[in-house]
């Protein structure tokens, strides 16, 4: 069943709790008042009946029948439609997970459409309803709340990333060599998450352009500007955080090139090392070789002091050797 819940709303009052979809209509015309339909995932002929009864546009239904949209507000008429992206952050996976929230919003009718498990919409509907003073305005009321409960709700969101980056931090100064997927990862959560929060300004200007025609209550009024400056604070917290992760992605790179000169100076020096014992042992190896080949003919070879002078001259070799390369830093 994709009917969540199904009210009609009289002055502010939950008057009536009609079992379907056509009881509800008649209970909406025969005693007029405010309907509040919430559906989760509904199928096309639930959604068909919907707008055949309240006059919906066919290419708002068609989107909230197939989802994935972006956050957006459209008017047909006298009827509303919004797109909200409600978020959360999973402690367990370090991850922002993102919802889907479709309003249908006209004269004396709310239809809320769910894509996702979380939204707060029954929070909302609960916490209006212990508020009859504010729901007796009608259907703005109900789309304004629905507005500041997404809002708030990205607050625990933007204490997540910001904890994040600064674990982040503390890695990138630590060798990790896995902070360079984390940073990637991070940033692409980030991304997805401006993109759920970047369209709401524009969507609430087009709202205050409308509290004159439609007579929007004052403190609703106030209620969306209050929304609004929640709204421009997650931005710029967003915003920051972008920033950061590039910057933390550049001084990784810094750092990971600088661990690889070190590593790679350290090499050549071992190399210059191995190079230097190699040419000093080669030289005493060179002179006995030669005066090992034991040929009849050879000069000094039965000379008297022929092996103390193969000696000298390996071992004066070898040193001469050792000096230069010690001078030069190589042992």
């Amino acid at each position: 069943m994709t009917i969540i819940d199904n009210a009609v709303y009289v002055d502010g009052i939950r008057s009536a709790e009609p079992e379907n979809l056509e009881q509800t209509f008649e209970t909406l015309s025969e005693h007029g008042g405010m309907a509040w339909i919430g559906l989760y995932r509904p199928t096309e002929p639930e959604m068909a009946a919907v707008a055949a009864e309240f006059g919906l546009h066919e290419l708002a239904v068609e989107d909230a029948i197939s989802a994935h949209q972006r956050p957006k507000l459209e008017r047909y008429g006298d009827h509303l439609f919004t797109v909200l992206r409600p978020a959360r952050y999973l402690d367990e996976t370090e991850t922002v997970e993102f919802g889907e929230l479709h309003i249908f919003t006209g004269k004396n009718f709310v239809v809320t459409v769910r894509h996702a498990e979380m939204s707060g919409v029954g929070k909302v509907r609960r916490r209006l309803e212990s508020r009859p003073d504010l729901l007796r305005h009608g259907p703005e009321a109900v789309l304004y709340a629905l507005l500041d409960q997404v809002v708030d709700d990205y607050a625990p969101v933007v204490a997540g990333l910001e904890n994040d980056i600064d674990e982040i931090e503390d890695q990138l100064f630590s060798g990790d060599t896995t902070v360079s997927r984390r940073i990637y990862e991070l940033a692409r959560g980030v991304i997805q998450f401006q993109r759920a929060i970047h369209p709401l300004p524009g969507m609430m200007q087009q709202l205050r352009r409308g509290f004159e025609k439609y007579v929007v209550d004052t403190d609703l009024q106030h209620s969306l500007r209050d929304v609004e400056d929640h709204v421009e604070r997650v931005i710029s917290r967003a915003n920051s955080f972008r920033d950061l992760l590039q910057n933390a992605l550049t001084l990784d790179g810094t750092l990971t090139a600088n661990r690889q000169n070190e590593a790679s100076a350290q090499q050549n020096e071992q190399v210059k090392k191995i190079s230097s014992w190699a040419a000093i042992f080669f030289a005493p190896s060179f002179v006995a070789g030669v005066y090992g080949m034991n040929f009849d003919h050879m000069p000094e070879l039965h000379w008297a002091f022929g092996y103390p002078l193969s000696i000298g001259l390996m071992a004066g070799t070898a040193g001469l050797m050792y000096a230069i390369f010690k001078r030069k830093g190589w042992l």
